[in-house]
């Protein structure tokens, strides 16, 4: 295939991860390497950025910065959760595409983004304007088809184990048999993240808490979930549940959600946890109901990061280049797990159009008969993500987080109202 020569440009979508950022070091890294890429720009704020032609020079950051990328939470670039819906949207992000010429369009976001990068790739080939789109996989929701996982999710895990730990111990010296404990994590539509808070379990210590997990995959029980609390408290001296915030009835309503909704017409959740404690406090009487809300720390809590997670955030990055260089366009970067008993991940690409606006449940044979527990198979598959530490620099006793200088790059078009 021939060489296509052009500038690149980067964008940032949907919530944050602590390790957002490995792929845009990891994009810019590998970009540089090729001499057919002549400029490496990113979009401040996702397809905002860039129907706003507001985009800046990556290559003129310092190495430095950039290597800090690796350590640093947030979204570098700034995010968004606009949604292009109007054909003239779409006109202007290749308009402006053509101005920069860019050529090259790597987006990192979950389901909706990769639906967005989907549909520039699309209007481009229409008018036969030659662009290669490869899409970054990105969510602590873990929710994204074909890939093994996303980079981000492992990251949340290891903070929400360890925060069930820290929880646990304070639970464990205050609690007579009288106290439950309720954490509210997020997970929208599938429970990922409320069953890798199973990994603080010690091996071999079933009853160690959290003592149940609620999924959005399981049915809200209210009888049952009742039961299991009370069997539980007069087992240990308090009861710890895990709550994902998208936990549902057997008619699929949420058991707590806003009237409200995104510009994707996704449901404004929170308040499961609450739901929960008022459910609790009302059908058991004596009970200390305590609900704690881990919120926007789940997904970026760098200093508990799994370095396994960084590396591959970094990874993706990269691949997503090197895909680009070798013609690819339309696809997304998959993490594929090795089938040895040493945990190993490479890279593979799948179509934009089969990860778009689909949601991956988590198995229901990783879950116990009892509903509200993780067996060995989901153990298996989660343990390996959560592994090493990430070593952040720290100044007078706080982190330091890379800061881009975040030069503009000249304005060739008029504005454009959003």
């Amino acid at each position: 295939m021939a060489e296509l020569v052009g500038n690149v440009l980067v964008g940032q979508s949907g919530g944050p991860t602590s390790v957002i950022n490995a792929s845009v070091a990891g994009i810019i890294s590998e970009a540089l390497n090729h001499e057919c890429i002549e400029e490496i720009y990113g979009t401040l704020n996702g397809v905002l950025g860039i129907l706003q032609e507001d985009l800046i020079d990556l290559a003129s950051e310092s190495q430095q910065q950039i290597r800090a990328l690796k350590h640093s939470p947030g979204a570098a670039l700034g995010t968004c959760r606009y949604k292009l819906k109007k054909q003239q949207d779409f006109e202007r992000v290749l308009e402006v595409f053509k101005a920069h010429n860019i050529r090259y369009f790597f987006y990192i976001g979950g389901n909706d983004s990769q639906d967005t990068a989907d549909k520039i790739s699309k209007l481009a080939q229409q008018q036969g304007y030659e662009l290669r789109v490869i899409g970054v996989p990105k969510t602590i929701d873990n929710d994204l088809p074909i890939t093994d996982h996303t980079p981000g999710y492992a990251s949340a895990v290891k903070y929400l184990a360890t925060t069930v730990r820290e929880i646990a111990a304070d639970n464990e010296a205050m609690g007579q048999g009288d106290l439950v404990s309720i954490i509210e994590v997020m997970g929208r539509s599938a429970g990922w993240l409320a069953a890798g808070s199973a990994l603080a379990k010690r091996r071999d210590h079933p009853h160690d808490p959290p003592h149940l997990i609620l999924l959005p995959e399981v049915p809200f029980a209210q009888d049952k979930v009742l039961e299991d609390i009370r069997r539980t408290l007069k087992r240990e001296k308090f009861c710890q549940i895990v709550v994902a915030e998208g936990l549902v009835d057997s008619d699929g309503n949420y058991l707590a959600a806003d009237a409200a909704t995104d510009s994707f017409g996704h449901a404004q959740l929170g308040g499961a946890g609450d739901a929960l404690a008022e459910i609790i406090g009302q059908n058991i009487p004596g009970v200390k109901v305590r609900v704690a809300k881990p919120g926007l720390a789940q997904r970026c809590a760098a200093h508990a990061a799994s370095k396994t997670d960084v590396d591959e955030a970094f990874l993706a990055g990269e691949a997503a280049v090197e895909a680009a260089i070798a013609g690819h366009t339309d696809k997304m970067v998959t993490l594929l797990r090795g089938d040895g008993d040493h945990y190993t991940t490479e890279t593979g690409l799948a179509p934009l159009s089969d990860v778009a606006n689909s949601v991956k449940k988590l198995p229901r044979e990783w879950i116990n008969e009892d509903g509200v527990s993780m067996n060995f198979q989901f153990l298996r598959y989660a343990q390996p993500l959560i592994q090493g530490e990430v070593t952040v620099p720290h100044d007078s006793g706080v982190p330091v987080f890379a800061r881009l200088e975040k030069v503009r790059v000249d304005k060739i078009l008029p504005g454009y109202d959003v």
